[in-house]
């Protein structure tokens, strides 16, 4: 692949603004002699010139205040305050743009820009890391062609090194575009002169400073803030520069600014991504091993909140984690079927859903808030494994979406400690997964797994099948390189002011590989690497970012690890995803997840104070001195310098149309400006586009919007109208009724079958001890013995059942655990457990929840049996009413486990799985069809074994096919050998009970999909 770079208006107009500074200025090429030092021991067939070339200095005419003139135009032009005086020494012109929008990228445009107006060839980029100097050298070259079609040449560009001092004769002495890259640490003297300083041999009895400050180089700061210390702005005059250019999107000193594309405007203009933050939080103990995690809160008009709560459940063949909706009142005892562990009062306060700080509160005391979670032994481990398994989740669900557009959908880790990815137990020994990186391979087969249930795009599945969960992950940190020994990760060293890497190790496959990650051929998609490299490279296709570090509100309100994904994304073709190509879904296609173990509320705080600080020169509110001394521009180009009295009509006519109310902007400003039929004062009817672009430099603190991930896209409504229409009313008066039933069995029969089952087929996992057994070696040889844990030898090792109970204090009532499993009476289950072998039964007190579980499964299975040859239903006079559709929520996300829909009484289907979206796919589109709805799990049939919920109740239109109302139960089969026992029994009840209530006007049947519902209609 091959990065595409367009001509973009903003970054042109912030290389215009610093050249129009300059206006007046001829366009002039200067030579000088160049001092080649001592020559002694130079041999005489070296190829040597003395013609050194260097920046023309201002030429007199260009006085400081003809420069504040030129440089007061370029700031009303750009809104901008204009400056008192030039701020020196020196002349320094401050750009500053957001993280993501290319700032590198202009001050490259600037420099040609330069040379091409006024013949300066000579910059120096100053930067303040290794990250920044690598990401800049990787930059010059992948934008070298693009800038060589533009302007007929290129740059020569190097990074300054002592050991290469060569480059720097050539810098002065090429009178091409040359730019030299140095980190600040290469010159900023202190207490020891540094190399650049210093009379060299090497370097012919000369300074490099002083061959460098005989150029007059233009300076670029990259990142000031992080270079310009009070020693360094001494250093840097070392440098003799003909001006100082200074790029940031955070600047602590904003000298002359000549441009600004803020995080407010790289924002509203669509040109970085949209942020979400999913955040997972830890809460205290409180003395249970209850695990309990709170997803979040959906609010409602007309009702209570609810919430989605994570907790433990029993299954049919254990336990298993789960996120259900819950409301107030609800008891996680009777939700989880039964758990000891949530015994202790886990009932949800009847006003415990408090959407005001997205909490949930419990009679016990537990309160918890959106994305915490509590009740573990191991909690960090927990967090850290949830916040993986949400950044694999959240990937996975976007790369689905992605894949189609040929788009590369990349994940970023950030981790402390290179252990927790990679652990080495010798010199030569290649590795193995640390913390981490297990979590992740566990965690990815566990989603992958999970979601392909989901996925219905073959393509897709084909290339998620290629790719293992070992060879998808990779690690980004310095490597160790010496001799003798094979490479391994190690710790980066880190600047204690800048809290970087100075490790040009740590960046190689980041920089130079950075086309090959963007490839869809490329297996590695999710990266992790050191908290270090937290700034000075991006990758445009990083769409989640998880911390597995503690983080502070200062670091996020820095926005450094955040500003590594904010680039807009890039297809197979290297080309820019931007609004370009995709109009108004540019964010929403664009949209950088934050996976934080903070909690949402907390998080966004931070980032929202973080922003409000960087943009806190903007104006608060709109008044008359907003518009004062501005320069207004028409459609033609020509303008007009805003007065006073002007001000008052263009501020009074914004009150008279309603767009501003106690000096702020109102919905309906919002509104027109969206439509872009905002009006103007009559006097600048043909400048309305000026008077926009002023009123956009307003902060406003909801403009820049964070988006919750925990929070979800669609909520499925029903059509008032669908529901009166004829072919509804009709399906639903048959399908309405309830219905009782009745069955007799021999129970004597049943306790005896159920017995033979349970003591041929019951088996529950035991508890082993594993014993290891090691000895000391009798004599230490060597340290390297002992380095390399030699020196321990393992003698024996054994496991065995564990010999006591692991009840612990956890007291269970058997038999009605049983009953409340199977539904049969006490004296039923009594006689059954009396009737098992000792052996089996002693099964019990080794895995008592496994053992109840499997116990209750195998009764149920024989229960089952009985069942479908004694059921008997019979209409009741009851039946349901038409708000079991409106009172159910049922929410989603579009493209994930929702989908807009025609034919259905809602608008939306919200779906369980990629079969359903399938099958109500071809219902939607099907003209015999005239509608259909998935029915709510509030519509039940009442059976011996539980409760059972039909999947979807459909009316075909009249005439064709046969013409009948039919409700669908869809399964991935309907093999009778794979629906056995109690989910054979439910669908047995439910033919009998449609039978009973329809006298066999109305058809059910399971049914694999589409197809073979066709088939039996017709």
């Amino acid at each position: 692949m091959k990065l595409q770079f367009k001509h973009q208006p903003f970054q042109a107009e912030a290389a215009a603004a610093v050249c129009d500074v300059f206006n007046g200025q001829p366009m002039r090429t200067t030579t000088y002699r160049l001092d080649l030092g001592d020559m002694t021991n130079v041999q005489t067939d070296l190829d040597m010139t003395d013609t050194g070339f260097r920046n023309h200095p201002l030429v007199p005419e260009l006085t400081n205040a003809r420069i504040l003139d030129n440089l007061h135009a370029v700031q009303r032009r750009g809104g901008l305050k204009p400056s008192d005086a030039l701020a020196g020494p020196g002349i320094n012109l401050s750009i500053e743009m957001e993280t993501g929008t290319g700032k590198t990228y202009t001050y490259v445009k600037t420099m040609y820009e330069l040379n091409a107006r006024y013949g300066w060839s000579k910059f120096i980029i100053v930067v303040p890391s290794v990250a920044i100097r690598e990401g800049v050298y990787k930059s010059l070259q992948t934008t070298q062609e693009h800038f060589a079609g533009e302007y007929g040449k290129k740059i020569r560009f190097f990074i300054y090194s002592s050991d290469r001092l060569t480059e720097v004769d050539r810098f002065a002495s090429d009178s091409a575009i040359n730019v030299m890259i140095i980190n600040m640490q290469a010159f900023n003297s202190s207490k020891n002169q540094r190399i650049i300083d210093k009379k060299l041999d090497t370097f012919r009895s000369r300074k490099p400073i002083d061959i460098i400050a005989k150029t007059n180089p233009i300076l670029i700061i990259d990142e000031p803030q992080s270079v310009e210390g009070k020693q360094t702005k001494e250093s840097l005059k070392k440098f003799n520069p003909l001006f100082t250019l200074r790029y940031s999107a955070t600047h602590k000193e904003k000298y002359d600014m000549v441009y600004r594309l803020d995080a407010m405007d790289a924002y509203n203009q669509h040109l970085v991504k949209k942020i979400a933050a999913l955040g997972v939080t830890l809460t205290g103990s409180t003395a249970t091993n209850s695990y309990v995690y709170l997803e979040g809160i959906d609010l409602y008009k007309n009702k209570a909140p609810t919430a989605r709560l994570g907790f433990e459940i029993k299954g049919a063949t254990g336990t298993k984690t789960v996120v259900k909706k819950v409301s107030g009142g609800d008891d996680l005892f009777a939700l989880s079927n039964g758990l000891e562990e949530y015994s202790d009062r886990y009932v949800i306060l009847p006003d415990g859903i408090d959407g005001r700080d997205n909490s949930v509160t419990f009679l016990n005391g537990l309160k918890l808030y959106a994305g915490q979670i509590q009740g573990n032994e191991q909690m960090t481990a927990l967090q850290r494994r949830v916040q993986i398994r949400e950044t694999i989740r959240t990937h996975i669900r976007r790369e689905r979406e992605l894949y189609p557009k040929g788009i590369k959908v990349l994940s970023l880790f950030f981790i402390d400690e290179v252990a927790k990815y990679r652990l080495y137990d010798g010199d030569n020994d290649d590795g193995r997964n640390g913390e981490y990186a297990r979590m992740f391979e566990e965690e990815y087969e566990n989603v992958v797994g999970e979601l392909q249930r989901e996925i219905g795009d073959e393509a897709y599945l084909s290339y998620l099948d290629k790719i293992s969960a070992h060879e998808t992950h990779q690690g980004y940190f310095s490597i160790d390189k010496k001799k003798g020994k094979k490479a391994r990760f190690v710790e980066s060293k880190v600047d204690r002011k800048t809290q970087t890497s100075d490790d040009a190790d740590a960046y190689d496959l980041i920089m130079k590989d950075k086309e090959r990650l963007l490839s869809l051929d490329e297996p590695v998609r999710f990266i992790f690497s050191h908290s270090a490299l937290r700034e000075g490279w991006d990758n445009p296709n990083v769409f989640q970012i998880c911390t597995l570090k503690p983080q502070s509100e200062s670091e996020i309100r820095s926005r450094q690890e955040i500003g590594r994904g904010l680039r807009l994304c890039v297809n197979q073709q290297g080309e820019r995803m931007d609004e370009s190509v995709l109009g108004s879904e540019v964010q929403e296609l664009n949209k950088l997840t934050l996976v934080t173990d903070m909690a949402f509320g907390k998080f966004a705080e931070a980032l929202q104070s973080g922003l409000a600080e960087s943009l806190a020169d903007r104006p608060k509110k709109v008044d008359v001195q907003l518009f004062m001394d501005k320069v207004l521009t028409n459609a033609n180009g020509d303008t007009v310098k805003v007065t006073r009295d002007l001000a008052e009509a263009i501020y009074e006519d914004l009150i008279g149309n309603g767009y501003v109310k106690r000096g702020e902007l109102t919905d309906k400003y919002y509104a027109d400006k969206a439509s872009g039929t905002v009006q103007v004062a009559e006097e600048v009817k043909d400048c309305a586009a000026s008077v926009v672009s002023i009123l956009s430099t307003i902060y406003d603190s909801h403009s820049v919007e964070l988006e919750d991930a925990h929070g979800n896209n669609v909520e499925a409504k029903v059509d008032p109208d669908k529901l009166k229409k004829k072919e509804f009313l009709a399906l639903w008066e048959k399908i309405n009724q309830k219905s009782f039933y009745t069955v007799s069995f021999d129970t004597k029969d049943l306790i005896q079958k159920a017995i033979d089952k349970l003591n041929g087929h019951l088996e529950v996992s035991r508890i082993f001890v594993k014993k290891e057994y090691g000895e000391q070696e009798t004599q230490i040889q060597s340290k390297d013995q002992l380095l390399q844990g030699e020196s321990f030898k393992q003698r024996k090792a054994d496991q065995e059942v564990a010999d006591h109970s692991v009840l612990g204090s956890v007291r269970y009532d058997l038999v009605g655990k049983i009953v409340e499993e199977t539904g049969l009476t006490r004296a039923t289950v009594a006689a059954i457990l009396a009737g098992m072998a000792p052996q089996k039964f002693a099964m019990f007190r080794l895995n008592p929840e496994e053992f109840i579980l499997k116990a209750g499964k195998i009764i149920n299975n024989e229960k089952a049996t009985a069942i479908i040859q004694h059921i008997a239903y019979n209409k009741l006079d009851a039946a349901y009413d038409t708000d079991i559709f409106t009172a159910a929520t049922l929410r989603g996300k579009l493209g994930q486990n929702a989908m807009p829909v025609d034919r259905s009484i809602y608008d939306y289907l919200i779906y369980d799985s990629d079969g359903e979206r399938k099958f109500a796919g071809q219902l939607d589109i099907n003209e015999k069809v005239a509608l259909y709805v998935k029915l709510p799990k509030s519509f039940f049939i009442s059976t011996p074994v539980g409760k059972y919920s039909p999947d979807w109740a459909i009316a075909f239109h009249e005439g064709t096919v046969k013409h009948v109302y039919f409700v669908a139960e869809t399964k991935g089969s309907n093999d009778t050998m794979e629906l056995r026992g109690v989910e054979e029994a439910k669908i047995e009840c439910a033919k009998a009970h449609f039978a009973a209530i329809s006298n066999s006007s109305i058809t059910y049947d399971v049914v694999k999909d589409f197809e073979q519902l066709i088939s039996l209609v017709s």
